[in-house]
């Protein structure tokens, strides 16, 4: 399955460009990322089908008449005498199908993102920003001053991460204005410019606790990274 493209090249270096430009007035670092899923929750779309199937087994055994009838109906028999080992093979058949049928129902994307819990999808937008900023920008900046902007559109969830000498002066809750701002463009179909929006307010952030130096170097790349 081909990842869609969220954003066209005069979007990125529109991006791109805020970044330079807020990094003009800070030694601080900012890395921009824009995800289009954080996880496959295929363990989820696993439980889902297991919990159908248990369920379906479960009906089965509390109406039995009613489902072994239906058979009949569908078989043309009549009254049929069922075994004990029939009906448990009746059963586990009809438990795989429902399995397999939820498993399949759950490969279009939109339902399967829709069933997965909203504290799941925030715990694994969270941790896979924490994964990219570890691997991207921690600690790879000469004052530890590197923070990564990262939007996963299916989960429609958003993170800053800070490395330490940043978050040791910046409460998390410092960025609820650049957060706020990137989301609101975001739910109008402007992601780029949410993007530019929470460049700027990290940028003023920045800029307030690490003003730039005269030497300052650029440390980071500054365009945005589509994954």
């Amino acid at each position: 399955m081909s990842r869609p493209v969220y954003l066209t090249e005069a979007e990125h270096r529109q991006v791109s460009y805020a970044v330079g430009a807020a990094e003009l007035q800070t030694s601080g670092e900012i890395v921009t990322v824009l995800a289009d899923r954080s996880d496959g929750y295929s363990d989820i779309a696993l439980a889902w089908s297991a919990l159908v199937a248990f369920t379906a087994i479960m009906f089965l055994a509390l109406f039995p008449d009613f489902y072994l009838g239906l058979l009949d109906s569908v078989t043309g028999n009549w009254n049929a005498e069922w075994s004990a080992g029939t009906i448990f093979a009746i059963a586990g058949a009809f438990g795989i199908v429902k399995f397999l049928g939820s498993w399949l129902i759950q490969m279009w994307q939109p339902l399967k993102f829709l069933l997965v819990p909203g504290p799941v999808k925030s715990r694994r937008v969270r941790a896979r920003a924490v994964d990219l900023f570890k691997v991207g920008a921690e600690r790879r900046t000469h004052g530890r001053t590197g923070v990564l902007i990262y939007l996963s559109m299916r989960e429609h969830r958003a993170e800053i991460v800070a490395d330490e000498a940043i978050a040791d002066k910046v409460s998390p809750e410092t960025w609820g204005d650049a957060m706020s701002a990137m989301i609101s463009c975001v739910r109008d179909g402007r992601i780029a410019d949410g993007m530019v929006e929470a460049v700027h307010e990290v940028g003023k952030v920045l800029s307030e606790h690490f003003p730039r130096a005269e030497d300052d170097q650029n440390e980071l790349p500054d365009r945005l990274i589509e994954l």
